[in-house]
This record gives structure tokens, sequence and C-alpha cells, in this order.
């Protein structure tokens, strides 16, 4: 049966329905695919759970306020002091903001500051379906209005709306990380096979899955309620270049093989598929059930990056066993030109650098992995400097946009907090003492009176600190508690400040709760696979280790090369669902190609074998990786540059490192007890034997699979 699957995509007649099926599919999905944009929610507040404490306060505080709006802090500053022009020209401002379609209400201000050298004006502005985008809109046409006869007079859009535009200005920049993504791949690909024509398969097979997926995940976001952004479809894109093309490198590594021993390119391509499938598919499983967990998560966000980035990958592996096949064999052996596999040809495998590798890994294997695994504990003490407590608007930037520079020129000559205040919702006869309450607390610089309606009451308060900084959620918090303790008051904190603590405190809880459910099952998932638990046990070890490296020194690389100012706390959960089940891949790679090798010349042998015969496509395959999410680094966020970075570095770390020596080394030393308690545990290593398979040999390793 698996053979006759493996046949479909190359068959003399079904690889053309294959192609066929591809193309009707396509036509759809370019059309939904495009629709992607209409259904992200790039705002935090839609990212939280439903019982989140700032969630509830949106909807108690609608009866005072539209809860779909934003703040957005226009500052004019001139260094030697504003003048009277200046203060007429902002108020002539304000009066023209009113017309900018998706301003609400009248503007607060405008309000000279003590020092007389800036002028602010607070500007309410609606949130549309559109998110971010329509309110981007909104900040550039105010900001033309400002900047307009402004005789050097500085002008600036900061607060929550100025964060959203300049938000959605760098998440515009996909189609250049799409292009970047691309052309890493073909130059890899080009390295790997020095051939001109064969990149280009994988590539419109990638493409075609990119596309399709999207369209998949349109679907489920309009029907099916799943929560997409702008950060999901980035590292969608950087995942299904990645992921999709590793498992053509594998199933090309494997049909070049079989070509030499097979005149017919149709038996080779079955016969590839039938080798390398098994592998193939185990890991986009584990990668996939492992973004699949990611529904665990409080968050909505990362509830929803799991299905989506599960699709991708499940549709990349889909493309790679049915197109990818069937572009292949359509071309022939002329698309590896000017290396064409002819058939008897000698095999690549034979030699090598990772054959090198093996044999000397294989002097003192022992000594080998305890080595190198004392270097990577020693790179892992590196995360007891992580800080991924979260970061301030103006952190979250490379560059340093325009609401960066209003924030700093606001902070200067105005309370931090201004313009974005927290709102404590609570009954009507509780209004005094929650008013009383919040003023006793350090780090609010000023109290509202009561607004009272139906029952309700709200209060607002002004903070010290900047509302995206750490001070002044640490404020929010001391706030929490002074009027969580009026009894009777059933009073709740909200604001944009409490939005992003809960949104922190949500994603250290997802990471408590996801990171040991998803080694659990990536555990379960090769245990079934090699039918061992000493083998599952030894790579969990090996990837839980590199993860720990690849962490520590990240996080050293962002504390004092790179001077981030921290890291997302959602950052250290993704990089381990990303390392760990990618990182697990290459193990299933090779691990999968041992086993096959060890039933028929045992475990000794079939880990050299197995090294020398994967180590080029692995390696190759984790470039291709490590490439496609460095070029996360394109756009100029903070949390995208530290993502790429980690994932890349982690990536060749483990292909590199922990895969070629460590593991080897493993195999080599534990030899059969690797497959305890299987039936090949109890087969002892074979003689040195010739490389050639005889037929008795090929029955024997079927039979014994």
């Amino acid at each position: 049966m698996v053979r006759k699957l493996s046949s479909l995509p190359s068959g003399r007649v079904t690889k053309w329905v294959v192609l066929a099926l591809w193309a009707a599919l396509l036509v759809p999905a370019l059309l939904l695919a495009g629709k992607l944009g209409d259904v992200e929610e790039n705002d935090n507040s839609a990212w939280l759970p439903g019982n989140a404490e700032s969630t509830r306060v949106v909807e108690r505080a609608e009866r005072f306020q539209p809860a779909d709006t934003l703040p957005a802090i226009v500052v004019y500053d001139r260094p030697e002091g504003v003048t009277a022009a200046d203060l007429t020209k902002a108020r002539a401002d304000a009066e023209a903001f009113t017309g900018v379609d998706g301003v609400v209400g009248r503007p607060q201000g405008p309000l000279k500051s003590q020092d007389g050298k800036a002028i602010q004006t607070v500007v309410q502005v609606h949130k549309d379906r559109t998110g971010w985008e329509g309110i981007g809109k909104v900040v550039d046409a105010m900001t033309e209005v400002g900047e307009e006869n402004a005789d050097g007079l500085g002008f600036h859009v900061t607060g929550p709306a100025g964060y959203a535009s300049d938000s959605i200005k760098a998440f515009s920049g996909g189609g250049a990380l799409t292009t970047i993504t691309a052309a890493v791949v073909v130059v890899i690909l080009l390295l790997t096979y020095r051939s001109p024509l064969l990149p280009l398969l994988p590539l419109l097979t990638v493409g075609g899955a990119l596309v399709t997926s999207e369209a998949v995940i349109y679907l489920l976001a309009r029907n099916a309620g799943l929560t997409v952004n702008k950060q999901t479809s980035f590292i969608l894109t950087v995942l299904v270049f990645g992921a999709a093309t590793d498992y053509a490198l594998l199933l090309i590594s494997r049909y070049r093989e079989e070509l030499r021993r097979h005149e017919d390119r149709h038996e080779a391509m079955t016969e590839a598929l039938h080798r390398s499938g098994p592998a193939i598919i185990a890991s986009a499983a584990t990668v996939a059930v492992s973004l699949m967990l990611l529904m665990l998560a409080d968050l909505n966000s990362t509830q929803g990056l799991g299905p989506a980035c599960a699709v991708g990958v499940l549709v990349g592996l889909l493309a790679m066993v049915t197109l990818m096949p069937a572009l292949l064999v359509i071309c022939g052996r002329w698309v590896f030109w000017p290396v064409k596999p002819s058939y008897g040809s000698a095999e690549a495998a034979e030699a090598g650098v990772w054959t090198r590798v093996g044999t000397g890994v294989s002097g003192r294997p022992r000594i080998v992995w305890i080595g190198t695994s004392l270097v990577l504990a020693a790179m892992a003490l590196g995360v007891f400097g992580l800080r991924a407590d979260g970061l301030a608007n103006k952190d979250q930037f490379t560059d340093e946009p325009q609401m960066a520079v209003g924030e700093q020129i606001q902070s200067r000559h105005f309370p931090a907090g201004s313009g974005d205040p927290v709102y404590v919702v609570a009954r009507a006869d509780s209004a005094e003492q929650v008013k009383a309450a919040l003023s006793a607390v350090p780090g609010v610089a000023a109290v509202s009176t009561p607004m009272v309606k139906d029952g309700e009451a709200m209060v607002l308060g002004e903070l010290r600190d900047d509302p995206s900084s750490t001070a002044a959620m640490r404020t929010v918090e001391r706030a929490r508690t002074a009027v969580h303790a009026i009894d009777g008051a059933d009073a709740q904190v909200g604001g944009n400040t409490a939005i992003v603590l809960d949104t922190q405190e949500a994603a250290a809880r997802d990471s408590e709760v996801i990171i040991p459910i998803v080694l659990v099952v990536v555990f379960l998932v090769l245990t079934l696979l090699l039918r061992a638990i000493v083998a599952p046990l030894l790579l969990m070890a090996t990837v839980v280790l590199s993860f720990g490296a690849a962490l520590g020194v990240s996080s050293l690389m962002f504390n004092h090369v790179f001077h981030f100012a921290g890291a997302e706390a959602s950052f250290p959960l993704l990089t381990f669902v990303f390392l760990v089940a990618l990182g697990i891949d290459y193990n299933i790679f090779l691990v999968t190609r041992v086993r096959e090798e060890a039933l028929l010349h045992g475990t000794r042998r079939g880990a050299l074998t197995g090294l020398s015969a994967t180590g080029g496509v692995i390696t190759s395959a984790g470039l291709v990786l490590a490439g496609t999410f460095a070029a996360m680094a394109s756009l100029p966020l903070v949390f995208a540059a530290e993502l790429g970075f980690a994932v890349a570095f982690g990536v060749l770390l483990d292909t590199m490192i922990v895969r070629s020596v460590l593991v080897t080394a493993l195999t080599l030393d534990v030899g059969r007890w690797m497959w305890w308690p299987s039936a090949l545990f109890r087969h002892s290593d074979a003689p040195e034997a010739p490389t050639g398979r005889s037929d008795a040999e090929r029955g024997f390793a079927r039979a014994a699979r």
C-alpha cells in the first residue's frame, strides 16, 4: 500500500493528473490568499483572552467612551521656545484634525509645556475593522496637516496611535521579506546542486504551498474565528519557505541516489518517496503537532499562530510529496544539468567531509559527546541574562520611527503618562473610595473626577512614567492591589498599559504550560517512529541542550552586541517551539537513515553510513532554514530580529554540531542500546561488508522494519 501511494505522484499518467490538480487548486487559492490582510487583527487588545482584567474593563467602559478608539498624542517642539505663531498653528491644526476621516470627538489641547518649548494635543482615533492599517492612514493624514507651513516647528505623532501607525509601516516590509527569503533559498540551492535549473522546481513548489496556506488560513480566520495578525504572516512566510525547502532537499537527495540505481526515473522516484517519505512525514508531523500545541495558549495571537503555521507546514509537506515529485519526473534527469546522475554511476555519499567527520568522532566517541555537551552547557549559561519581560513601545524598533522621537520629546516637556491614562471601572457607590485609593498609589501623577453612569463609575489616572515602560506596569499592579481591596467595589484596572501587562502575564503562563507538553509530545512521536525508548530520550536531551545554548548565546548577543533593551515575553516560547520542532527534524532525518543502515550492517556502521549519506543534505537544509529565518532581520522590528537570529543560530548549531558530532558520538558510544527495547536492539553489529546491497540484505531490512 505504501509503495502504491509512493508511485502515484511519479506515475507515467498520474504525474500529469497531480500537476493538473495543483494548477486547478492554485487559481482560487491566489484569490483567497490576497484577502488574508482583511482578516488580520493587529490590535493588542484583540490578542488577550476574554477573562483578562483589561479586556473586561474595555467592555465595562463602553458606556463612558467608545471602545474602538486610541489616543494619538501630537507633539510640537521648538528648542529655542515655541512662539505665539506656533501656538496659533497648533490650534488651527487641532481644528483641522476634526475634519480628518477617522478622528473621533474634539481634540484635547493644544497645551503648552511649562518650559515653553513644546505643545501637546491629544486626538482620539477610531479603530475600524482594518485595525492598525486604518489608524496608520489617519496618522498620515494628521501628519500632512501638522507638517504644512511648519516653519521649522517640529511635529510628531506618538502615543498608542503613533505606535500602531509605525508598526504597520514596519510590517509593510513583508513583500521585501518574501523576496529576500526566496533569494536565500535560490542561492543555497545553487551552491548545493550547482545546477541553474533545479532550484526553480523547489521555488515554484514552495510558492504554491505558501499561496495555498494563506488561502486556507484566510478561510479559517473568516469562518472559524482563527486570530491572525502581521506577525503570523511574516513567520508563516519564512517557515513555509524553510521547512518545505528542507523536505525538498531530502527528497531530491534520495531521488538522485535512486537515479544511479534505476534506469527508469519513474521507478527511481517511487523508491525515493518510499525511502524518504516516512522521515519527511514524521518530521512534518512533529513540527505540526508541536505548533498545534500553541492552541493551549491564553494569548489569542499565540493560539492563532500555532494552527496557522501548522497549516503552512502540512501544506508544504503535501506539496513536496505530490507536486515536487511530479515536476521532477516530468522534467527528467536533465534538470540536474550540468551534473546529471546517470544510471550506474558511483554513490556520492561514500566519501566526503561528513565521512571524515564520522571517522574522527568514531575514535573516541565518549570523550567527544561529553566534551561537546559541556561546551553547549557553558553556552547555555547566557540564558540567565535574558530579559524577556517585554519592550517599551519605543524599544520595539531597530530604527527610530517618529513615535519614538515624539515620545522622547514628550517625556522631556510633559508628564510621561499624559494622554494615555489607566482606567479604573467600579460600582458607582464606591467611586470616591476608588479615587482615593488610586490617588495614593505610587506612580500615579493625577486622578480625574469620577464619571458616573448607569450604576458604574470610571476614574482616570495619569501615570508618571512612560505608559509602555516596566515602571508603568508595576504602577498598574499596585493600582490593582489597591482598588481590589475595596469591599463591594468590583473595581478593575484597564487601559493600554494594563493591556500590555496582561499580555506579558499571559505569555509567561503560556511558556510554563506549553513547553513541558511539547517535550512530552515530541518524545512520544519519536518513540513511535523509532520503536525505541533510549534513542528518543537521548535525542530529546540533545535538542533541549541545543535550545539552551542557542538561547544563551542569543541573550549575550542581544545585550552586548545589538544592545536591545530586552525581549518580548513570548520570545522564549516561540523560540523553543521552533527550535525543538525544527531541530528534531534533523535528528529524524539522520536517525531514520541510521536505523535503516543498522538493520543491514549494525549500529556502528549504520551511524557512520547514515552521517555520510545525510550529512550534505541536512547541512544544506539547515543553511536554508537558517537563511530564511535570518531574513526576518530585514523587518525593522526587534522581535523579528531576535526571533530570526535565535532560530537561525540554533538551527546552524543543531546541524553543524549537535546532529553531526553529538548525536553521532552518542550513537557510537551507546551502540545497539539506542534501539532498546525494539527488535533491532537484539541484533549485534555485523562485520564490515561491501557497500552495495544484495537482494537478501534488502529483504532482511524490509522484514525487520
